[in-house]
């Protein structure tokens, strides 16, 4: 591979997690000059933050991919740095860059709330992905204080509610976790194989209990109780050992009402009416019968997904930045990327996303990376309907190191983050532990500085 780009465009690339990281790599293999930005110090994202924080077989498997990224020639890392009109480097200044093109593979950043009354203000509400991030020893996550009581519900019904059950019950060893689901037993978004990880905490007498509660709601819809019961304890024959009292339970088809407090302004319990399914299309949606019940808890933990960061200052509705909308010019069923600003009824010229900022919490690892890559064609076709640059190749990455220098920003680049892995993986050693990581961006550096080059 040579040892500069084959072309001369430069490309930035904001967001290193496996979005960002797998379309700088479709970019760089093309000869395009990649400038990856990222938020955090250390890149991998959704990899490195939001996978179970002891899965570490699975989290180094992906290290070892993005180290190969990183290690490409075309692509220079800055990590550290928040990019948008709210933060550190803005949108017009990172323009004024003079990249061929820009693409945002920022994720999910915002909270996605209910807007429930008593919602506001109350203490004992939590976001899932703050507490995903607590236990990956985020910053400055890893050093927030998140006070959780004995009996906790979590809202959702996925993936990220079992990640979150699973800390709760080996972890905190809470007294009971209740999920709360608007649909049924069988509308479940989890998966059979994560499951594995709780069920033997699944108290089955209150399992039972709940179906026969909502059998009539069941039979509307041609569900029969007995064969849900079977499916949802499936994940018990390839179950994992449990060491946790927790008691593990669902309350299904009810929606959120009103979160309810006790006199210190804390959760003690979270209004809920049931709903009956009805069917819309080839799906089944939940539909409100007005009794309403109350839920009696002192945590609540919102597990319904996330949404863009507004804050960047994207065209933004509806928690999502706002793409084109037309049919796709060559293939009239493929998305979208080019960002769309509805006020000035045109795309932002060069402006691209993708992955969760493109749809926000849509799959894991495997479908992030391809739609990094999809959005790395896009911005590929796009140069080559652009005339070359005037500019050297190189211009846009010295007037970026020249902004960071202006703006005080420490340069954190790819020799830091091959010293901070060694500093981590000779800490872990010390403590005999699989993994460790520095918890603040305070300590990484100093770490960096006090090891030996790599």
């Amino acid at each position: 591979m040579s040892e500069a780009p084959s072309t001369p465009y430069t490309v930035a690339v904001v967001g290193a997690g496996p979005a960002g990281l797998y379309a700088a790599r479709k970019l760089a293999q093309a000869g395009v000059q990649v400038l990856l930005i990222n938020r955090d110090l250390k890149p991998g994202g959704l990899a490195e933050y939001g996978i179970y924080y002891t899965k570490h077989k699975m989290k180094e498997g992906l290290r070892k991919q993005f180290r190969k990224i990183l290690d490409l020639p075309e692509v220079q890392y800055f990590g550290g740095v928040e990019v948008g009109d709210a933060y550190s480097v803005t949108l017009t200044d990172l323009y004024d860059l003079g990249c061929s093109a820009v693409l945002f593979t920022v994720g999910a950043q915002g909270t996605k709330m209910l807007g429930l009354p008593g919602e506001v203000g109350t203490e004992g509400i939590f976001h899932a992905k703050d507490l995903v991030y607590y236990c990956n020893q985020l910053p400055p996550f890893a050093n927030q204080h998140f006070e959780i009581g004995k009996r906790v519900g979590i809202i959702g019904m996925g993936n990220v509610m079992i990640d979150i059950a699973r800390w709760l019950i080996f972890d905190k060893k809470v007294e009971e976790v209740i999920v709360i689901a608007r649909r049924g037993p069988a509308e479940r978004a989890y998966t059979d194989k994560e499951m594995r990880e709780v069920v033997k905490n699944l108290d089955q007498e209150a399992l039972h209990a709940e179906l026969e509660r909502i059998e009539p709601a069941l039979k509307e819809v041609g569900q029969e109780t007995e064969a849900l019961f079977a499916e949802m304890m499936k994940p018990l024959e390839k179950a994992k050992a449990a060491d946790s009292p927790t008691r593990l339970s669902f309350r299904f088809l009810s929606s959120s009402k009103r979160v309810l407090t006790d006199e210190a302004n804390r959760v003690s319990g979270l209004e809920v009416e049931s709903n009956r399914l009805v069917p819309k299309g080839d799906t089944l949606r939940p539909q409100g019968t007005g009794e309403v019940s109350v839920i009696p808890m002192d945590t609540l933990i919102y597990a319904i997904g996330d949404q863009v960061d507004e804050k960047v200052g994207l065209p933004f509705a509806w928690g999502k930045y706002i793409v084109l909308s037309d049919p796709h010019p060559t293939a009239p069923e493929r998305a979208r990327y080019e960002v769309y600003d509805p006020n000035k009824e045109q795309v932002l010229e060069g402006v691209f996303v993708g992955g969760w900022a493109r749809v926000a919490s849509d799959g894991l690892v495997g479908k992030a990376r391809a739609d990094g890559e999809t959005a790395a064609s896009e911005v590929l076709a796009y140069l080559e309907s652009q005339t070359s640059p005037s500019h050297a190749h190189d211009e846009p990455l010295q007037r970026w190191k020249r902004l960071l220098a202006s703006k005080e920003i420490r340069q954190f680049t790819k020799k830091h983050v091959q010293r901070l892995e060694a500093a981590e993986q000779a800490e872990a050693q010390k403590l005999g532990q699989d993994f460790f990581k520095f918890n603040s961006n305070q300590k990484m550096w100093d770490a960096i500085e006090s090891s030996p080059e790599v």
